[in-house]
């Protein structure tokens, strides 16, 4: 990975699974310090894929839908002379996996009318299968990138 920050050395493998990725989701879907309920949504959720997909093992659903759902290239704004440009850049490692945790909690969160933890499930399930609303974030990403690899050499 890249850079180790203070957390990615304390954080402790979740305590069902002994993952080290679910950890970190959940402390990313906690809210106002409540982690109780953020593990109960994050479990909740795995128990759903495990009744809907019951030939797959939760977590390996969880774990592929993120790897899946991570984007190669971003861009980002970078100003020369006047003008803002869009610049494409390689992302590294943490922060892959970072927005990819992002875009799928965002996505789940943005959907309204059930109780998380389905919400969450059905993101983790389509992420799995490359589809869905994190998958098309991320499509859309790396989409600007091409379109603004005119600009590439803005690169820093």
């Amino acid at each position: 990975m890249g850079k180790r920050t203070a957390s990615a050395e304390t954080l402790k493998p979740d305590p069902i699974y002994r993952s080290i990725l679910a950890s970190k989701f959940i402390n990313c879907l906690m809210w106002g310090g409540k982690k109780a309920t953020a593990q109960r949504i994050f479990y909740n959720a795995l128990e759903q894929i495990k009744k809907r997909m019951p030939d797959q093992n939760p977590i390996d659903v969880f774990t592929q839908a993120v790897e899946n759902v991570k984007p190669s290239v971003e861009v980002r704004s970078k100003r020369v002379g006047g003008a803002t440009y869009q610049v494409p850049m390689q992302v590294n490692k943490t922060r892959q996996q970072s927005l990819s945790i992002r875009w799928i909690i965002g996505a789940a969160r943005n959907k309204a009318g059930r109780p998380m933890f389905q919400r969450l499930a059905d993101e983790f399930m389509a992420a799995f299968r490359r589809e869905g609303e994190a998958m098309t974030k991320r499509e859309n990403t790396i989409k600007m990138a091409e379109s603004n690899k005119a600009f590439a050499h803005f690169a820093w």
